[in-house]
């Protein structure tokens, strides 16, 4: 008899729970889109180190990206950076380019 492999339960959010505690999962930078109405969408980066001041990190975003953007305080992942569009890929050559995060450390999200 065989085992039978696929019947095993799967949570694909496990890795977004663990360690939310502190904000941070494993050092990695999530960054996710979310569809509002119509054709507008928000785009948010959660896992950024405490460390850093993210409402400098917003400003400079909304002056380099032309959107706009804040800072809210999520009350399972801590604070999370909300920008409006769809900034996924702005935002990940940003982050790499201003050594906030490595590319390793990046986890894009979405459609």
């Amino acid at each position: 008899m065989s085992n039978i492999e696929n019947l095993k339960t799967f949570d694909p959010f496990a890795d977004a729970i663990k360690g939310s505690e502190e904000g941070v999962q494993d050092g990695f930078v999530h960054i996710r889109i979310q569809q509002r109405n119509g054709r507008k969408t928000l785009t948010t980066v959660q896992g950024l180190s405490s460390e850093y001041d993210l409402k400098k990190i917003v400003r400079a975003c909304k002056k380099e990206f032309a959107c706009n953007g804040t800072v809210v305080e999520h009350p399972e992942y801590g604070e999370v950076l909300q920008l409006q569009g769809d900034q996924r890929e702005n935002i990940c050559q940003w982050l790499t380019k201003t050594g906030l995060a490595k590319p390793a450390q990046l986890k894009v999200h979405g459609f």
